[in-house]
């Protein structure tokens, strides 16, 4: 049978939401498939990250911002997912971003830190794809998932590509209670360095703010899947399926609900990339979202 690449991206991306495996098998005319045949496996094959991460205490200061939104880049297949890996099950709630943001609260208003400016404007979805914009004046984009949950897992299809040094995309979980830092705060996935090669990952916790540090090497200027499990005992972060940050230290846990933000932070201490001094207008795109419950199997509700 022959389909349509719109067609097979339509299929690849709802069998993937249902946590399915996918293999394609692109041909070019006049080759076939044949059993002896030397062919490779893997979807998405050289997008693999690597998984060399560190665990080290660190104090960092961070900003928000947003603004206006580009011409989309249409992702690749999918990569594993921590969700079909480890058996997460359904999402208790997803977003394809194939009807709008509905589904979410944007910020209107000052940046963090009272630098740049956080405007819905900065916001757009295209072709099932949202990104978010931050330009040369620091309006960006912050945007949050209604109300969150005591333990839970959040996953997410982002894509990052080289930005101005700053600008940082951040995936984090955020306390409904809104009592930061004494609510905690868990930046699961921050990309600052501004050729995208490496993120972090940062839990902040007590009223002092201290962090629990984590990096992790890789490409993010291409799609990858980022994920975070949250239980009464640890804190666990995900790329593609493959653990690469956990911590067991209770005393380090969220006291309360937490839901998930997405944001393009801007810090204006950063540098230019351009030799005039501008900042470099910057985007970050995400593909989907989806959240899943925490069991009283898994230790949790």
């Amino acid at each position: 049978m022959t389909i349509r690449i719109d067609q097979l991206e339509q299929i690849v991306k709802r069998a993937v939401a249902t946590g399915a495996a996918v293999v394609v098998v692109v041909l070019t005319p006049g080759t076939s498939t044949g059993t002896g045949a030397g062919t490779g496996t893997g979807t998405d094959a050289g997008n693999r990250p690597g998984t060399t991460a560190t665990a080290t205490a660190t104090a960092v200061s961070r900003t928000t911002a947003t603004d206006s939104a580009v011409a989309t880049v249409q992702p690749t297949p999918a990569t594993a997912t921590a969700a079909a890996r480890l058996g997460w099950g359904t999402p208790v709630r997803a977003d394809e971003f194939d009807a709008g943001i509905a589904q979410w609260s944007i910020d209107d208003g000052p940046g963090h830190g009272g630098n740049g400016r956080r405007s819905p404007a900065a916001v757009a979805v295209r072709d099932g794809v949202l990104t978010i914009t931050g330009d040369s004046s620091g309006t960006t984009a912050g945007m949050s998932w209604g109300h969150g949950r005591r333990y839970g897992r959040w996953e997410a299809r982002v894509r990052a590509p080289a930005a101005d040094p700053s600008y940082h995309a951040v995936l984090l979980l955020w306390p409904d209670a809104e009592n930061r830092p004494e609510g905690g705060e868990i930046d699961f996935m921050e990309i600052a360095d501004p050729a995208r090669q490496k993120a972090d990952v940062f839990l902040h916790h007590g009223p002092d703010d201290e962090q629990e540090h984590g990096q992790v090497q890789v490409d993010a200027t291409r799609w990858h899947n980022w994920a975070v499990e949250w239980t009464p005992t640890s804190v666990t972060t995900f790329l593609d399926g493959r653990k690469w940050f956990a911590t067991a230290d209770r005393a380090v846990q969220p006291p309360g609900p937490m839901h998930l933000c997405i944001q393009f932070d801007w810090f204006p201490r950063g540098g230019p990339l351009r030799e005039d001094g501008s900042v470099q207008r910057s985007t970050m795109q995400v593909e989907w979202v989806r959240e899943y419950g925490v069991s009283s199997d898994d230790g949790g509700r």
